[in-house]
């Protein structure tokens, strides 16, 4: 089982991507306080988030609680820092996977990358471009886990993306 986790996000914009990325590929989206905006259920309804009742969410009050909850878990970091590609490495399918992200920002806290610098990962990109939205980032990662377990559940027959031709 996939798991996403959003340290500190800023942007519900991003989270919103995010959790229609968790909505259709079946990953937990866990948030870790605080959060740049409010996820009451009114401010979601206002916001048109109509796949938000379709996403496991568990919201954390702090990173030290988020990781007490994942103790024995995989779980790698995603950041800019990172030595690794994230696609160098081969998820295991037999226990619980831990993806996290920093808020857009600041990336993750150091404390973190310090004490599991063998589980940092990058992805990989241009020299003197800033960086991927976090929203895309999640994406990508997500589907490179999928992909390594040859997308489990999920079919070609599903939804079509708005404007899609059905002839492409």
């Amino acid at each position: 089982m996939l798991n996403i986790c959003l340290i500190n996000p800023e942007i519900p914009q991003n989270t919103g991507n995010i959790a229609r990325t968790c909505a259709i590929t079946g990953a937990h989206l866990h948030l870790v306080r605080p959060l740049g905006f409010d996820i009451s259920a009114s401010s979601v309804r206002r916001a048109g988030l109509d796949y938000w009742d379709d996403v496991d969410i568990t919201v954390h009050d702090s990173a030290e609680a988020f990781m007490e909850h994942c103790r024995g878990s995989k779980f790698y970091f995603f950041s800019r820092k990172g030595l690794r590609s994230f696609s160098e490495i081969s998820y295991p399918d037999d226990r619980e996977i831990y993806f996290v992200f920093g808020c857009e920002s600041r990336g993750l806290p150091d404390a973190l990358l310090e004490e599991y610098p063998d589980r940092v990962v990058r992805i990989p990109m241009k020299e003197g471009v800033r960086c991927l939205n976090l929203s895309n980032s999640a994406a990508i990662a997500a589907y490179e886990y999928y992909r390594q377990l040859g997308y489990p559940g999920f079919s070609l027959s599903g939804g079509t993306a708005a404007g899609q031709r059905e002839d492409l």
